[in-house]
């Protein structure tokens, strides 16, 4: 049995088996090499959406018109290669009539014939899964880019065997170049010892009760750089309700975290300022008030006497009045001088210098207390500070633990300053009078706020040396045992 007109093949079998697939969307090609004679199948045409002898059946035609340029190669190598275990499949783009160029299968075979040899094959449309195909890859290729980008990365449990798998960017992210296999409890090794014990809760009760967890804790990366990590996990569940998979998330949050946690100090720290200015605004307006309305009534009780006697005594108390007014106002005009200071920028001040002038300035004090005092600075000998601040800094501990010393004994001073990260202390012990931390912690630094009853207090020195020290973005710190000495440790950078 043969067909015509160019879309026939010979073979009875063949030419039925075309006949029964022309419209189920799959076409039969025949090529024989020796006659180079090329047939199409009348559902080739239809697949390409021509009819028969719409466009030329031939090799040229094919593959300058139909075939995409780009799959020749694939399509030649599927069909004309000369080794063949039988049907060889090529994935290739043809242009059809309306639909542009799509994706079809094409599967090779060959036979012998008394007429020598012939290829025949059979194309499929297969448009459809490729196009899924390519916005799948696509898919996963952006999600490994908001992977990578946002370094988070994808971790599971088996909880029968407890074997544990990673993804490439968790690998990254514990700092593993060779992508070694960790059991749970060495990977639970990698995380700050502190928190291991919350995570190995975590997962026990995920595993167990199903229960998911959302925790971030500080992590040790192989290459020995502590960062934040964000670990998330949720239990898959069988159809008994039980978990069979922990599968969950793993995030690099360590800029996310540390800028959170400067911004949180950084807001802390300015709202006990702005609670302290407001005390401060409070105490001075206060004083003010108290001062003018004292200074009003005896200059009124001045003008109403007459005898010589009550004005020169009267005189006594405005003067007395005058000169608080005046320390007053001196406080205010420190506090404003502080900010000032601090416009003029910081510069290298060697912590030796500014002990010898201080110590100079004390230095009557200092001898007539029978002071001991001991000082080391070669562990930290400079900062980058202001240097009138760290001057005040010192004269305020030293002349507060000379004041406040032990009737009993000798004060014994030590001064010493150290590095630890990028961060200088200084610490200053003494063996003084202590303070009662748990009557008076809250009201330390407070301004006007004394606790011994020495007749020279003021309580002004400690208020401005934390805001001096504040200022600058340190921090300070307190331990006092009563009748045994004061310890302040301070984070000056």
């Amino acid at each position: 049995m043969t067909l015509t007109d160019g879309h026939t093949f010979d073979g009875e079998s063949l030419s039925y088996i075309a006949h029964l697939i022309d419209n189920k969307d799959i076409g039969i090609w025949e090529y024989h090499n020796q006659s180079k004679e090329l047939k199409w199948s009348k559902g080739f045409y239809n697949m390409l959406g021509y009819s028969p002898g719409e466009i030329e059946c031939s090799n040229n035609y094919f593959f300058d018109h139909l075939l995409y340029y780009q799959d020749k190669d694939a399509f030649i190598k599927a069909t004309y290669s000369p080794k063949h275990d039988g049907p060889r499949v090529a994935h290739i783009r043809l242009l059809t009539k309306n639909q542009g160029y799509q994706w079809f299968e094409s599967t090779t075979h060959r036979r012998d014939t008394g007429n020598g040899n012939v290829m025949y094959g059979f194309l499929t449309n297969i448009n459809a899964i490729k196009l899924a195909q390519a916005k799948s890859a696509e898919s996963e290729l952006q999600a490994l880019e908001i992977g990578r980008i946002a370094k988070i990365g994808l971790w599971e449990i088996d909880s029968r065997s407890m074997e544990l798998k990673f993804s490439p960017e968790v690998y990254d992210i514990f700092e593993l170049s060779n992508h070694i296999k960790l059991s749970v409890p060495e990977a639970i090794e990698f995380f700050l010892p502190q928190y291991r014990p919350l995570l190995e809760d975590a997962v026990n009760q995920a595993l167990t009760l199903c229960k998911p967890y959302d925790i971030e804790v500080e992590f040790r990366t192989a290459k020995n750089n502590i960062i934040w990590v964000k670990c998330r996990a949720v239990p898959v569940l069988d159809e008994h309700g039980r978990c069979i998979i922990l599968r969950g998330t793993f995030q690099d949050i360590d800029n996310i975290k540390r800028r959170g946690l400067t911004l949180q100090s950084s807001i802390n720290l300015l709202d006990d300022q702005n609670k302290r200015l407001q005390n401060f605004a409070y105490i001075v307006s206060h004083n003010l008030r108290s001062h003018a309305g004292n200074l009003k009534f005896m200059v009124d009780l001045f003008e109403e006497s007459d005898l010589q006697e009550d004005r020169t005594e009267i005189f006594q108390h405005i003067k007395t009045i005058s000169q608080s007014l005046s320390s007053t106002m001196s406080h205010l005009e420190e506090i404003v001088r502080m900010q000032a200071e601090v416009s003029k920028g910081t510069k290298l001040v060697e912590f030796q210098k500014i002990y010898d002038n201080v110590t100079l300035a004390l230095q009557n004090n200092i001898e007539a207390s029978h002071a001991e005092i001991h000082v080391n600075f070669n562990e930290a000998p400079a900062i980058n500070y202001v240097p009138a601040y760290l001057e005040s800094i010192l004269q305020n501990f030293l002349t507060n633990a000379i004041k406040y010393k032990h009737p009993n004994r000798h004060p014994v001073i030590h001064i010493a300053t150290y590095k630890s990260g990028n961060n200088i202390y200084l610490v200053f012990d003494d063996n003084g009078l202590g303070i009662d931390l748990d009557r008076y912690g809250d009201q330390l630094f407070g301004m006007y706020k004394t606790f011994h009853q020495n007749s020279d207090s003021k309580g002004i020195g400690l208020f401005m040396t934390r805001n001096q020290i504040e200022a600058l973005g340190g921090t300070i710190n307190v331990e006092s045992t009563v009748n045994v000495g004061t310890k302040f440790t301070v984070k000056l950078v």
